[in-house]
């Protein structure tokens, strides 16, 4: 197999034996996964489980204290997230991360502002004509519909404050999508359309992980499941013949006889 061929085959993330220390406070201990283009792995655990740890470990929110982080075989290390998106990561967190006070497009290309060049060379201006018809065909692609993009994002409802950070992860995120929770404030139909974006995110090979305490979600879109408890993986296999009460039992322990007690 050449270099091509390895990398072609290669993981688009994973990672090896993460650790994340809080002072005496062990996050994660020795965390290790892969998600390969066109998969929709389910990212499980209970509260404290180290699920948003290793989401932020991985999208450059904060620094592992040890163990590795490789894009396409690649190492990579992270001191800011404009760093990991950089690498082809996109995240929609669940305080969300938008600013409530820019319109639909300023948030879409936040730090990504398009800008036409000024006389001889000079710092031109914002290209607002580009960016909002460049928003409206990335929203429109991916089924999300905002009534209008020149209101502010604060004036939303959080549905649709919602749909436009995951829209604006989706819309850049070519390659490794990460989203915490994106449904948890929405109603039956807005979770749908999440959901239906994952599918759709996967058909087009991008690498998804989905955090989520909603396991219907969990069985309807995820191809795997990586569960952690207490930091650690304790399942990672895939969904086919999983049901949502054997998902609870491995989140739980449920599944582990009591020590000491003979069956």
């Amino acid at each position: 197999m050449n270099a091509h061929d390895h990398a072609a085959a290669a993981p688009a993330l994973e990672v090896k034996d993460l650790v994340k220390n809080y002072g005496a406070v062990r996050a994660l201990s020795g965390v290790s996964m892969r998600v390969r283009r066109g998969e929709v792995v389910g990212l499980l655990g209970d509260n404290g489980a180290g699920k948003s740890t290793l989401v932020k470990c991985i999208s450059g929110s904060i620094p592992p204290t040890s163990g590795q982080i490789l894009v396409d075989a690649r190492h990579v290390r992270f001191a800011r997230p404009e760093d990991a998106r950089e690498a082809g990561i996109e995240t929609v967190h669940q305080d969300l991360a938008v600013v409530e006070s820019m319109d639909v497009t300023a948030n879409l290309f936040l730090n990504r502002e398009l800008v036409r060049p000024g006389l001889l060379g000079r710092l031109g201006w914002l290209d607002k004509k580009a960016m909002e018809r460049a928003a409206h065909e990335a929203l429109d692609r991916l089924g999300i519909h905002i009534p209008s993009f020149h209101s502010d994002v604060g004036l939303l409802s959080g549905g649709q404050r919602q749909a436009v950070a995951v829209g604006r992860a989706v819309a850049w995120g070519r390659h490794i999508v990460l989203l915490d929770e994106p449904a948890a404030a929405l109603g039956v139909e807005q979770s749908a359309q999440v959901l239906a974006l994952c599918e759709r995110l996967a058909a087009q090979d991008v690498a998804v992980i989905l955090v989520s305490h909603n396991m219907q979600h969990v069985l309807d879109v995820c191809t795997r499941a990586v569960v952690l408890r207490h930091g650690h993986v304790i399942a990672d296999q895939p969904m086919a013949g999983l049901t949502g009460q054997g998902l609870v039992a491995l989140i739980t322990g449920a599944d582990e006889p009591l020590k000491g007690v003979r069956p």
